[in-house]
């Protein structure tokens, strides 16, 4: 009987030496004991790991949009459609005897002069620009190359070519280029008219000069004016980060599509303080092909100068609406002037739009075409009177005309 018991007691001792061995250095036989013989990879429930692993996703597409990739891709997918199309510009100003100093976006772009220091050789300015056609047109901002020799353009792939200048209009700061390459990167024109305070936007430029650059942000403020940037002022105002540099460059929404072109910032210090101004693709989009079809943008003018219609002035002049534009003053010959409009008459409607401030009054009329017939409502002494006016051309800028 003990000797039985000292063959068992070995034979178990060397079967546990054998499991040892074979667990230690082919654990993949055990798995497949106790799978029936059959290959662990043929049922992945069978084995659970030790640790919970990512498992891999579908690669984003076109219609799942930037948030449908991998964890770490976050905007990536909207940067890589729409960062190729974003150009950097350097443009070339010939040696003025200016007071540059005067100039704010001298300043911006060059930095202030120090008193006897005259530009004796061209001076470059930096900016960014957006292609918006195969066949080489792009959008940039009218103040990147405002009084430009020569418009260098460089593309993210490393091509360069010298641009000509299609047309620019600086009430709207914005300017149309031209370039002769093939093979050219397009943007998508995005919808502007469908952003909503907190989208996501990313900032496409090259600030400073240190190459492309990507910033995020979301949109902070729809529709902004009356900040003195612009004539026409609409802005989409953001967070994302824009500096010098970035202006003329690309506003894009989470899908990579353009809904605006980066324009200018409220800074003190020169650098980004988070609110950063854009003007809306539609708006750029109609001054390029108004510039592209007519060389000029054709806006609707009748002469008049205009304050906001306060208690004050409704209680000097007597009147009796409590909304509208006060007509100041009337140019002389002007549109308005013919028509029979006065200083002290209060405007309240153009054609069919209501106006109730100076800035919607400036919209309302500059919508029309020149040439055409309208119809004004005015206040004047109590009575209310419908005036016919025909629209004349606006007049070019006083510094564009100098």
């Amino acid at each position: 009987m003990r000797r039985l018991w000292l063959i068992f007691a070995q034979a178990t001792t060397v079967v546990l030496a054998l499991l040892f061995v074979v667990s230690t250095l082919k654990p993949q036989w055990l798995g497949d004991a106790r799978l029936g013989g059959q290959s662990g990879n043929s049922d992945n429930s069978a084995s659970l790991p030790l640790f919970n692993t990512a498992q891999p996703r579908p690669p984003a597409t076109a219609a799942s949009g930037a948030t449908s990739g991998s964890a770490r891709s976050g905007y990536a997918l909207a940067a890589r459609r729409a960062a190729p199309a974003v150009v950097s510009i350097t443009a070339s100003k010939a040696p003025s005897r200016a007071n540059e100093n005067a100039d704010p976006w001298f300043r911006f772009h060059f930095g202030p002069r120090g008193r006897g220091q005259q530009s004796e050789r061209p001076q470059t300015g930096l900016g960014s620009g957006v292609i918006v056609s195969a066949d080489g047109y792009l959008l940039t901002n009218n103040h990147v190359i405002d009084g430009a020799s020569d418009i260098e353009v460089m593309l993210s792939d490393g091509r360069q070519a010298r641009a000509t200048l299609v047309g620019s209009d600086p009430e709207s700061d914005v300017a149309v280029l031209k370039i002769a390459l093939e093979r050219l990167p397009v943007i998508q024109l995005g919808n502007a008219e469908d952003l909503q305070v907190g989208d996501v936007v990313l900032a496409i430029g090259n600030p400073f000069n240190v190459g492309q650059t990507v910033t995020s942000g979301i949109v902070s403020a729809l529709g902004r004016n009356q900040l003195g940037i612009n004539t026409f002022e609409n802005f989409i105002q953001t967070d994302a980060a824009i500096n010098p540099g970035n202006s003329g460059g690309a506003l894009v929404d989470a899908e990579g599509n353009l809904v605006g072109i980066n324009t200018a910032i409220f800074s003190r210090s020169g650098g980004s303080l988070g609110i950063g101004f854009a003007i809306p693709v539609s708006t750029a989009r109609q001054v390029m092909e108004s510039l592209i079809r007519d060389g000029q943008v054709a806006r609707g003018w009748i002469g008049v100068q205009t304050r906001e219609l306060t208690p004050e002035f409704a209680e000097a002049f007597k009147v009796t609406v409590k909304q509208g534009v006060l007509i100041s003053g009337v140019v002389a010959d002007a549109p308005a002037a013919k028509a029979g409009l006065k200083p002290g008459d209060v405007l309240t409607r153009v054609g069919e739009t209501p106006v109730a401030s100076p800035a919607q009054l400036l919209t309302a009329v500059s919508a029309l075409k020149p040439k055409t017939g309208t119809q004004v409502t005015v206040h004047r002494a109590g009575q209310q009177l419908d005036i016919a006016i025909t629209v004349a051309q606006r007049p070019k800028p006083q510094a564009e005309r100098e």
